[in-house]
Order: structure tokens, then sequence, then C-alpha cells
């Protein structure tokens, strides 16, 4: 077994679309994993849409299908199941992101595929979960950072709440499925038996905010702040976060900040006291810190190891030096695309590059003839189907 692949000769069939399905699918692929992306024909995976194109690529459709194989299908006809129910033989995982209800109409629910691939680890991803009185409503990332709390927790200092911009949701689901699939993998290697396993937007999303949840219940409500002074101020030039969270840290920000007696200060004395007294420390500190640049508040931070950092824009993160030397971002080219691209690499996995497999996220239907041949499709039946349009190339 090769160690960096070691999901080599898992066959992975992915009918699912949008980011979380197709990404956790993506993250098998990249440990080696042979994925087989059904689309439809007409249009393909509906994150191909979504945001400016290049070619038939989003940045949604290609950080979430690098190194898979697509093959553009039609699942609402007779010759298209058909075509499935043959790819699926010696399935190891199957993926699928509709709304409950709608894979078992097509044929393709978990006892179904498991007649034809009796081991599978068969994955369901959907908005609110498969049962209950939400079961069947559209979702999205947005909607579920609004419906778990998300939304009206990230709020500014002017009460308004925020959506996350990034798609949070969507991947911390992505994240949930595949460590759910590694351990079942595991466990059938062990027994024998696959799994049906079952995760949405909304668990992961609940999932994801544990520990402010846990905060809201135990403290009755009124979430306090973990640590003070903790978060975004103005600098002359720009924005910087800070953080103090142990006592040591406290004594060598005053110093830091030339203001020694502050940590003597009988209202901030410990943390708890600050935490009581924050708005009164954020007071005196927004005009303090408002008058000199970032880099010289940078300078003297590091200097007494005091956590901070300031504000970049991705422009300013990726051309940061710690960033190349530590090989945390990839630069390569995709055909699809006219510029180089910034892949950040994924942790415990081989770095992305430039030429490799795992870097290219398929045309819709780029290997449908291929993956149908190494089925036992013969030329005249593939072109029979693409002649019926059952299928795409």
């Amino acid at each position: 077994m090769n160690d960096d692949a070691p999901y080599a000769g898992l066959k992975v069939i992915d009918l699912s679309q949008g980011v979380a399905g197709p990404y956790c699918a993506m993250l098998l692929a990249r440990h080696g994993a042979d994925v087989i992306k059904i689309e439809p024909p007409e249009g393909g995976d509906w994150s191909r849409g979504l945001g400016p194109k290049h070619g038939d690529q989003t940045a949604y459709s290609l950080a979430a299908n690098l190194g898979k194989r697509s093959v553009a299908l039609d699942l609402k006809s007779p010759r298209g199941k058909e075509v499935l129910r043959r790819l699926l033989r010696g399935a190891d995982v199957f993926l699928q992101g509709f709304r409950p209800g709608v894979i078992e109409r097509l044929g393709f629910g978990y006892e179904a595929v498991r007649e034809i691939a009796s081991s599978v680890v068969y994955v369901s991803i959907s908005g609110f979960g498969q049962r209950g009185p939400l079961a069947e409503r559209p979702a999205m990332d947005p909607v579920l950072q609004a419906y778990t709390g998300l939304t009206n927790e990230n709020a500014g200092e002017d009460g308004i709440p925020h959506r996350v911009p990034i798609i949070a949701v969507d991947m911390t689901t992505a994240l949930y499925a595949f460590s759910a699939v590694a351990p079942a993998l595991f466990g059938r290697a062990r027994t024998g038996k696959g799994k049906h396993i079952e995760t949405s937007l909304m668990q992961s999303a609940a999932a994801l905010q544990v520990v402010r949840m846990l905060q809201y219940e135990m403290e009755g409500g009124a979430i306090r702040p973990p640590a003070a002074p903790s978060g975004v101020y103005k600098a002359a030039d720009g924005w910087i976060n800070v953080t103090v969270a142990r006592q040591h840290e406290w004594v060598a920000f005053c110093e830091a900040v030339e203001r020694p007696a502050l940590a003597a200060d009988p209202r901030f004395a410990t943390a708890d006291l600050r935490v009581d007294h924050a708005e009164a420390l954020r007071a005196l500190l927004r005009p303090l810190l408002a008058g000199r640049s970032v880099a010289d508040w940078s300078d003297r931070f590091a200097a007494r190891r005091v956590m901070h950092e300031r504000l970049n824009s991705y422009a300013e993160f990726l051309a940061q030096p710690h960033v190349r030397a530590s090989g945390a971002v990839s630069w390569i080219n995709h055909p699809d695309v006219a510029r180089t691209i910034p892949l950040p690499n994924l942790p415990g996995a081989p770095a992305f590059a430039t030429g490799e497999v795992g870097t290219i996220a398929p045309r819709l239907g780029e290997h449908t003839r291929e993956v149908l041949a190494e089925h036992g499709f013969g030329a005249a039946e593939i072109e029979s189907l693409a002649a019926e349009r059952v299928i795409g190339v």
C-alpha cells in the first residue's frame, strides 16, 4: 500500500452535488480512492453554475471535485438506471445528497444499493436530516447558519447578526462525513459489513458550535467571553487581533503597550475581573492601540510573546513568508482556469502539484466513455447510450 494513497483500490460512486457531499468524496480521492462522479448530462452538478464560470467550472465545483472522474448520466431514464447498477458492482462507498425520499424513488436507496454492493458504506447527506417536519425543506449553507444559531451568535458590536461568508456548514458537513466513512471502512475490514451513514448540514452545524452552545446553556443564556482583552482593534494603519488568555500574557501585554500600571489595576487584576470589566478595558485600549501602526504593535507583541495577528486579506495571507515556508498552499495550473490558482494543502495528504491528476476537477462527462468501457460496455453500446442522450460524452 502506498502511504500517500491508503485508499488506492477503493471504488467510490458519488451522486452528491453542491459542496458538502462532493468535498467529502474529494477527500477520499485525495487519499487514493477512485471516485466516479455521476452528474446529470444537462448542466451537471449544480455547483458548476454557482458564481463566475471558468470553462464549466466555478470555485465551488473545482474545489469539491479534484481528482474525480466525471460520468454524465441521466438517472431518470430506465437505461440510465441500468448503467448505474452496473457501475455500482464492487463499489465500496456510495454518496448521495438528495432530499429524503428522492433517492428511493430513483431506485437507489440503501437496501437497493446493498443488493448490488453488499458491503457498501452508504452516505446520505441532507439539509435538515432524513426525518422530522423540516426534512424535505431545501437548504443551503446560509439557511443552516441561520437555523442553528450561528448567524445570530455572529453579531458585531453594532448588534447586527452576520452570516459567516465562508461556507462553514458545507465544509464542516463534508469533514464530519469523511470522518465517519473512515471508521466505517475500518469496521467493514474487520466484520465484512457495510453501513448506512446519515448526516446533515443541520447536525454538522450544531456539532461545530458545541462549545458555544454549551456555554449558552451552562451560563443561562448570557455567554461570558473566555478572556479579555480579546478581539479586533483598529491601529493607525489597519486592524489587529489581540488575545490575552493567561495572567503572564496580561503582564506582558501591559508592558508592550507601555502601561505597566494596568496590570495592577484592581479592575483588571485577574482573568475573571478583566472579563467582568471588559467594556471598560476596551474603552481604555481602543485609543491606545489606534496610536501606533500594525507593524509596530506586532513587533512589540511578538517580542513579549503576546498572541496577536494583523488582519490579512487573502492576498496578504497568501503572500506571507510563513505560508510559503510552511508549504501550507500550493499554486497550481488548472486547464479550465487562465491563471495559476492557490490550493491549500490538506492535513495528512500529499501536497497538490501541477500536472498530477488529483489537482484537476473533471469537465462534465469527461470520463464517461472511459469509465463505461472499464465496466464492460462495448463501443456500440456506449454510442447507443450517447445517441439516446442517456449519457453525455
